[in-house]
């Protein structure tokens, strides 16, 4: 001790006005003590007193550690020898407790198993009995021996890791209490004591494997060794749990490395995340199935948890790679994104977990979102362009292709180029086109349906354009809905005007079907077989197809109607607004009929040519869709004759004055009625309901001059004088006059009167 305290006065040094170390230490080593009031008097120090005090104890901290250290190394060979004493006398102690407690246990057991009658025995039975006795003790003791290590052998095993080892002892130590608690071989005392070290080291153990599999460098065989280690101990929910859990942070870890950013291509995130996930799933399942089997319990948790990574996979590919594209409106790169998590996922299928449904039903909000941006896109492009559209049909250029696809490859883009288009209508094509090829992937989302009828959308707003660029249908029309007040350039001409008929029927009839049979369900399920079958056969299968096309069909009707309503009206109305279609033309008829020159009425002149005009246009315009000009131009006619049916102004001067219907007004009449059926029925737009409203007509202005008193039929002549001034007419009105036959006047009407031609007008007023 003077060594140290030689060392301690050397190495610390102590100041001159305070008390030595030993005295201030003997302070606090006394038996009355005030900590309290050592405290109290110490808290009104200021803050120099306080600096100086902890001075003073940081000196005696450094000098109680050189203390110590000098002590160890002076006395460190009667340390360890002390030391070693020790843990031999512990081990004693141990083995001293041990044994009275195996005397304390077989003295309970003989207390309560003898009986008084089995005190009386013989000699010779004590004799025997004690040998027996003998033999039980020794029997007895190598027990005790075995129970009195077993505790120490498991820690050792424990300690050491050996994990194998570990679980053999404890089957071992399970198998002895198993087979002691049948026939009773050990008392209960020692029974507990037994059962109590296996549960301690289970537990123990448990916890060793439990922290092992929660360790990020604790994988593959090693992993799955400590899970099965854990299942066997009993704990299979919790080993199931942490499997999981050891993949999900091994998940986490890796995704550390991933650094999303807003410039970054979104499907090679999707890919390098959707790889991160899917492979700890599939990695995840495989060792449930390995370890656990195919237990419903553990095979639910599993579903469960890989749902949830899906779920939260989604999520980040939504915020990271869906949300931006998708407000853009860059379907093509959603659907990419949605494309490659889907096919990660599907794999996923063979371990018998159908994820691809979660991700649908998560994906579809955004891509539904772009979808909708797309569409609007091309509603506004193609508005814009149709602001500056010359409405010139010309032949598309590849050029002018503003898309990475090939143009040659894509069916729908060879038949594009067999017709003309005007500019506007080009664009909006090219767009839709790459919409649907956009559009196609995502089948398996079930948005086909969503894309037509968007599209149905975008084409009612471009035919609205298209109405609003024919003269005079801003006034009648107003705004339509989806066009709003977007300004579009005028067709002035009738070649214009037929330009947008046929943009829009070009579009409604062949270009857009043939696009939509993208997202129709016969790509996916036609076979081998059916294509050998034409592809208007497997379309027709589809009612929704048709439907749809029908819906097209019937908005370009609305431009058809438009474009013949206000060319009728032209016809009929002057820019003044007087009426060119009047009674006053047919009932101021006076003078002879010898001197009148006869000729249709200049308003279906006028109509002939008008409708001779189109039809020359028509046929550059329409070449292999002649059908579509037919139809147009039986609108035409159908519209002014109609007009004249239901003028009930015209009819009621007709019928009721200011004056009657003389026979050279019913003559005129009815030739005007003729001329229409003639040139109607040479250029093939006769139809059914224009014979039979002109047929209509007829009898109505028979039946008004049959009021006068008059018989019609004692006027008309016969209906081969009236076809010949038609043909006659329309040969002149076409620029190819033809000599007169000289075998009948036609300037006379009453030149004769067959029963042939008044038994065909009867039958014409009668039908």
């Amino acid at each position: 001790m003077a060594t140290g305290k030689t060392a301690r006065s050397r190495s610390t040094p102590v100041k001159e006005k305070g008390p030595k170390l030993e005295e201030s230490l003997t302070r606090f080593k006394a038996d009355k003590f005030d900590a309290e009031g050592y405290v109290q008097s110490k808290c009104s120090l200021n803050e120099k007193e306080i600096k100086q005090l902890c001075s003073y104890l940081m000196d005696l901290k450094k000098a109680s550690a050189e203390e110590m250290r000098r002590s160890v190394y002076a006395n460190y060979s009667a340390f360890i020898r002390t030391s070693k004493e020790i843990s031999d006398l512990e081990g004693e102690l141990s083995s001293i407790r041990n044994l009275l407690s195996t005397q304390a246990a077989l003295i309970h057991g003989l207390a309560e198993g003898v009986h008084v009658d089995s005190l009386s025995f013989s000699a010779s039975d004590g004799v025997a009995a004690s040998a027996i006795s003998n033999d039980e003790d020794r029997e007895m003791s190598d027990m005790d021996k075995w129970l009195v290590e077993f505790p120490d052998l498991l820690d050792v095993l424990l300690a050491e890791r050996r994990v194998d080892e570990a679980l053999a002892a404890l089957d071992e130590g399970e198998r002895v209490v198993s087979e002691s608690t049948k026939p009773k071989t050990l008392n209960p005392s020692l029974l507990a004591s037994l059962q109590t070290s296996i549960t301690e080291r289970k537990q123990k153990l448990a916890d060793q494997l439990a922290e092992a599999a929660c360790q990020p460098s604790t994988r593959g065989a090693e992993l799955r060794s400590s899970i099965s280690a854990l299942k066997r101990l009993g704990d299979g929910p919790r080993a199931h749990t942490l499997l999981l859990n050891a993949h999900l942070h091994r998940y986490h870890y890796n995704m550390q490395s991933l650094r999303p950013s807003s410039t970054s291509y979104g499907g090679a995130y999707t890919a390098v995340l959707a790889q991160l996930v899917f492979s700890a799933v599939v990695q995840a399942a495989s060792d449930s199935l390995a370890i656990f089997g195919k237990e419903p319990s553990y095979t639910s948790e599993l579903v469960m948890w890989a749902t949830k990574q899906t779920e939260e996979f989604a999520l980040l590919v939504k915020r990271h790679a869906l949300a931006s594209t998708a407000a853009a409106g860059g379907l093509r790169a959603a659907a990419e994104c949605v494309q490659i998590a889907l096919g990660h996922c599907s794999l996923l299928e063979t371990r018998g977990l159908a994820l691809c449904p979660v991700l649908l039903k998560l994906f579809r909000p955004s891509v539904e979102q772009a979808l909708e941006a797309n569409l609007k896109r091309i509603q506004e492009s193609t508005a814009a362009l149709a602001a500056a559209d010359d409405w010139v049909l010309t032949y598309p250029s590849t050029t002018n292709r503003q898309t990475s696809r090939p143009a040659s490859l894509s069916i729908s883009n060879t038949t594009m180029f067999q017709h003309k288009l005007t500019s506007s209508a080009l664009r909006f094509n090219l767009m839709v086109q790459d919409f649907f090829e956009d559009v196609g992937p995502l089948l398996s989302m079930q948005l086909g349906g969503q894309a037509l009828e968007g599209l149905v959308q975008v084409f009612n707003s471009y035919v609205n354009l298209l109405i609003k660029a024919l003269p005079g249908s801003m006034e009648e029309e107003g705004n339509f809905e989806g066009s709003g007040n977007k300004i579009v350039r005028m067709a002035e001409t009738e070649t214009q005007q037929i330009a947008l008929l046929a943009n829009a029927s070009l579009l409604a009839d062949e270009l857009l079907p043939r696009a939509a049979m993208k997202v129709s369900p016969m790509t996916q399920t036609v076979h081998k077989d059916d294509n050998r079958r034409r592809p208007l056969d497997r379309q027709n299968r589809y009612p929704e197809q048709r439907e749809w096309k029908r819906r097209l069909v019937a908005t370009v009707d609305r431009l058809k109607d438009t474009f013949c309503r206000q060319h009728a009206l032209d016809l009929i109305f002057t820019e003044e607004g007087d009426n060119h279609l009047t009674a006053d033309m047919y009932i101021n008829m006076d003078g002879n009929a010898d001197e009148i020159g006869w000729f249709p009425s200049l308003i279906f002149q006028e109509l002939f040519m008008k409708l001779s005009r189109m039809a020359s246009i028509a046929a550059d315009m329409f070449v292999g869709r002649e059908r579509f000009a037919t139809s147009l131009l039986m609108r035409l006619t159908e519209t002014v004759v109609l007009w004249l049916s239901e003028d009930q102004s015209f009819w009621d001067d007709i019928e009721e004055g200011p004056r009657p219907l003389s026979p050279l007004g019913l003559q005129q009449f009815y030739l005007d009625m003729k001329f229409v059926i003639c040139f109607a029925s040479q250029g093939r737009y006769l139809s059914r309901n224009l014979h039979r409203v002109v047929n209509e007509i007829i009898s109505k202005a028979i039946a008004a001059f049959a009021a006068t008193g008059m018989d019609p039929y004692s006027v008309l002549p016969e209906d081969e004088w009236f076809n010949e001034i038609c043909q006659d007419s329309m040969e002149r009105l076409s620029g190819k006059p033809k000599e007169i036959n000289g075998e009948r006047d036609l300037s006379s009407p009453t030149a004769s009167v067959s029963a042939q031609s008044i038994s065909s007008v009867r039958s014409h007023s009668s039908s």
